[in-house]
């Protein structure tokens, strides 16, 4: 018989604490360990695993093709362990969340946040609401949202905090040529979400910077219709990288002369500075599911 292997979830906790972090010293601080402690568990994960999870590069580590293997279960065995721990300990979890997001997230997010935490608290009503950066802010500010994650717009509440950032990308058909080039003398068709709109005023701000004439090709009041609008070739969208459905892509820097774009940051905003316990476990879920997005610190 095969012989089992039942890996331990401090391990695993340390594992991927410390590739989140950057650093197993950072995540032997955090977890109250010490780092030689830290250095002992990835010993024994590597022996249990039969195979490097690490190699050395420059001055730090990287994971081998193992690692990213091992890495993504160890996550979601962390997350399943963590889930029927809140289940057991906060099954009585009652009340009304309302949490607001960017439609960038709605699909790609939202469904497994709210599907782990109503497993967990099946008595907590929850509220969810898409909306632009705007309204959101808005909402929480007069405490009609308990949470809600949000685009840097330059705009602070009293009890924000800034979850990581991500490029901006411009984005075209996954099909075919972009359909204009710089050297074409003719303006960029652009797509964008109806004014006021963050990404739109980057875009066209940016354009004019690098004297590049445009004109607006397409406008949506939804993110749905800028997609369908790009995947049929009508123009080009500044976006990022969270939720491309596939039939879009992420045009390459000097593909078709367009400027390159900075970050955008992700910004987690709260009613208050003391959350409910039901609010403050689905800020917890909503973090541990960002961990799998494109974001850097």
């Amino acid at each position: 018989m095969t012989r089992r292997i039942h890996f331990d979830l401090d391990v695993l906790r340390s594992f991927a604490l410390g590739v989140e972090l950057g650093s197993f010293a950072k995540a032997a601080d955090r977890l109250g360990r010490s780092t030689s402690a830290v250095s002992a568990q990835l010993k024994k994960l590597e022996e249990q695993a039969g195979t490097p999870l690490l190699r050395r590069q420059g001055r730090g580590m990287a994971l081998t093709d193992a690692g990213e293997t091992m890495l993504g279960y160890a996550r979601r065995l962390l997350e399943l362990n963590d889930e029927a721990a809140a289940a057991i300990h906060g099954a009585e979890l009652e009340g009304w969340i309302r949490l607001g997001l960017q439609e960038d997230f709605g699909e790609s997010l939202l469904p497994d946040v709210l599907g782990r935490f109503a497993r967990a608290h099946p008595k907590v009503r929850i509220e969810a609401r898409i909306a632009r950066n705007a309204e959101l802010l808005d909402r929480v500010t007069t405490g009609r949202l308990d949470l809600a994650l949000a685009w840097d717009a330059g705009v602070a509440t009293p009890y924000v905090e800034c979850l990581g950032e991500t490029p901006m990308c411009w984005i075209g058909a996954a099909d075919g040529e972009p359909g204009w080039s710089r050297d074409s003398g003719e303006p960029l068709p652009l797509v964008s979400l109806d004014a006021p709109c963050l990404m739109r005023t980057a875009a066209t701000a940016a354009l004019d910077r690098a004297g590049v004439p445009w004109r607006i090709a397409f406008t949506s009041a939804s993110l749905a219709g800028i997609w369908a609008a790009v995947a049929a070739g009508l123009g080009v969208a500044l976006r990022t990288r969270v939720g491309l459905p596939g039939a879009v892509r992420v045009l390459e820097v000097g593909e078709v002369g367009l400027p390159v774009m900075p970050v955008l940051g992700l910004c987690l905003h709260r009613a208050e500075a003391e959350l409910a316990p039901a609010v403050a476990r689905l800020e917890s879920i909503l973090r541990q599911r960002l961990d799998g997005f494109p974001l850097h610190g």
